[in-house]
């Protein structure tokens, strides 16, 4: 097992009980449920996500490889995001490369540390810095958040 799957294990474990702690109420950080029609079955599938503001817009950001959450909300675009007792229909549109850069550049550089780590650890991109993870935009989908 690589260091990556040995990774993507912990934190599906850790997403059970961030799923269970918002389900119940209990809001923290940028942390929202993000619910959506699986696009095989039309099955709701809720995944936690970190919902992020940034030059006057909120989005949300890709940190694993083919995860699953990015496929869904591309095949029905229009999703259900939950903070702690509160939801709203949300419509995601995905950004082309050239303008993920910039905010990729800027989530690194104004968040912890982690963040940047995170996108290597996945193998999203080769360095922790901001320009790193900027210049791996193509492997990382961005969505801004608009009103349903």
């Amino acid at each position: 097992m690589t260091s990556a799957q040995s990774y993507r294990r912990l934190v599906n474990a850790g997403n059970k009980i961030v799923v269970a702690l918002q389900r119940l109420g209990l809001a923290f950080g940028p942390m929202q449920l993000l619910t959506v029609p699986g696009r095989r079955t039309g099955v709701p599938r809720t995944f936690p996500v970190a919902v992020i503001a940034l030059q006057g817009g909120r989005y949300v950001f890709q940190a694993y490889p083919k995860a699953a959450w990015v496929a869904n909300v591309r095949a029905a675009g229009e999703v259900t995001l939950t903070r702690g007792r509160r939801q709203a229909a949300a419509k995601l549109t995905e950004l082309p490369v050239d303008q993920r850069r910039p905010l990729l550049r800027e989530l690194v550089r104004t968040s912890p540390a982690s963040v940047g780590k995170r996108f290597v650890t996945t193998g999203l991109a080769d360095a922790p810095t901001p320009d790193a993870v900027a210049a791996a935009a193509g492997r990382i989908a961005v969505f801004r958040i608009d009103p349903a």
